[in-house]
């Protein structure tokens, strides 16, 4: 099945070399590109890509915002989001988990990089690069903004609990079957039940309450 992208940035010989790097795999197939988020948003909505791939700074309206536009928690069916970003991006990346983005990657990363992490956010991995996302999330999940109580997580069971941990990593379905020596399938129904319980959409909803609980801690996950 091939992979749909809507390649989103300001910068034409950005979008131009993250164009010629997709296409280059039989399975990818880049639908359209956009300069600015309001482009990207008109876009994504009329052409139903699979994975958009948002740079966050942008004229007329910024990657967070087209993000919550097509992701958010009130769109009844998102688009998968994959921003584009850098370590230093100060508290856009935090707002950016908040607005339903699917994962992040970084704007120098490899070309292989790229590939396999379409292919994770089309799979509905949702996190990917966990060496790279985990530092995301803890540096920001310091300095998160007051979003009131959290909800409880005392309707999960301690293995969902575990699972949840592992979530929380950055571990994907598979390393954490081994981790938690279960068979994968069995992990994937558990990831389930954790989202279901929790009235959460996908598994960075998941990470980022996991932090605002204190289930797990910045820097010790």
């Amino acid at each position: 099945m091939t992979i749909s992208v809507l390649v989103v940035d300001d910068q034409a010989l950005v979008r131009a070399g993250f164009r010629l790097i997709l296409e280059t795999e039989d399975d990818l197939e880049v639908v359209g590109e956009a300069a600015d988020g309001r482009a990207a948003v008109d876009l994504a909505r009329s052409l139903r890509p699979d994975i958009v791939l948002m740079d966050i700074r942008m004229p007329v309206l910024d990657g967070v915002e087209a993000t919550y536009q097509l992701a958010g928690p009130q769109v009844p069916d998102p688009v998968k989001v994959l921003m584009l970003t850098t370590f230093d991006l100060d508290d856009y990346v935090y707002a950016a988990l908040r607005a339903g983005a699917s994962g992040f990657l970084l704007k120098d990363t490899p070309p292989e990089d790229l590939v396999h992490a379409v292919r994770v956010v089309a799979a509905g991995e949702a996190l990917l690069a966990p060496s790279v996302t985990r530092r995301l999330i803890e540096e920001f999940a310091r300095r998160a903004p007051d979003q009131g109580p959290p909800p409880s997580l005392d309707v999960l069971t301690e293995r969902e609990l575990e699972v949840l941990r592992h979530m929380a990593r950055g571990q994907s379905n598979a390393e954490i079957a081994e981790a938690l020596y279960l068979g994968e399938t069995t992990v994937k129904t558990h990831v389930g039940r954790v989202l279901m319980k929790l009235g959460l959409r996908d598994r960075v909803q998941a990470v980022v309450l996991a932090y605002e609980t204190g289930l797990v801690q910045p820097g010790l996950a």
